[in-house]
């Protein structure tokens, strides 16, 4: 491997923040990812003054199927309401399904969105999924409630979809680590996300490594 990808999964080892660059052909935006075990209050809070996007937990697909968890948009078009499978997009301006699927909360949060509550529910859920529970939607269901204020994402395979869930999850895997990792939009002040040039001095003045999608796809 190069030493940067080296890097980069030390990185995520050691618990520090990185910052990865979408195709540009895709969203073209820059998210602030970070393993959900090291989901502290203090770096919730981060991601959301430094990132200021969605704060969201990606994890696989095989772990969402252990959950009994699907995507949003089936779960819209199988609701049997008129209205709500009307509303699923099975396709985004970008040309991609969306990974979302439902939204959660720890059963032991107050309100859910404070730094606290959605630091306890991302890194609840990364303990429950490195149990390896043989009852995992038992523990799921005993431990976390719907609907919640941290939203859950779920990979497709890197051929299939490029994004930003794919490739947190692929880098993950590929630093031994299990698969639930925290992703936050980078936005501007102008109203628009960070541009990239933007992030990467961000990512400079904070000591954060950062990349770019497409290279990053050819190492995983």
């Amino acid at each position: 491997m190069d030493n940067w990808f080296d890097s980069l999964l030390a990185a995520l080892r050691e618990g520090r923040p990185v910052v990865i660059l979408d195709d540009l052909e895709r969203e073209g935006e820059a998210d602030l990812v970070l393993h959900a075990k090291f989901a502290t209050p203090a770096n919730i809070g981060l991601m959301r003054k430094e990132a200021g996007g969605l704060i969201c937990l990606a994890t696989s697909g095989e772990t969402a199927e252990r959950l009994g968890v699907g995507f949003a948009v089936d779960l819209l078009h199988a609701s049997g309401n008129e209205v709500l499978s009307a509303l699923a997009i099975d396709k985004t301006p970008y040309g991609d399904s969306p990974a979302f699927s439902v939204w959660i909360n720890s059963r032991k949060t107050y309100t859910g969105i404070t730094d606290n509550d959605r630091s306890l529910t991302i890194t609840e859920f990364e303990k429950m999924v490195k149990t390896d529970a043989k009852n995992m939607q038992a523990e799921f269901t005993k431990s976390f409630y719907a609907p919640g204020h941290v939203p859950l994402l779920v990979s497709r395979s890197l051929k299939k979809r490029g994004g930003h869930t794919e490739l947190a999850i692929a880098l993950a895997a590929a630093a031994g680590l299990t698969p639930a990792m925290v992703v936050c939009e980078m936005l501007a002040d102008n109203g628009k996300a960070m541009g990239w040039k933007e992030a990467k001095e961000l990512a400079a003045r904070r000591g954060w490594f950062a990349t770019d999608g497409p290279e990053l796809k050819k190492k995983l």
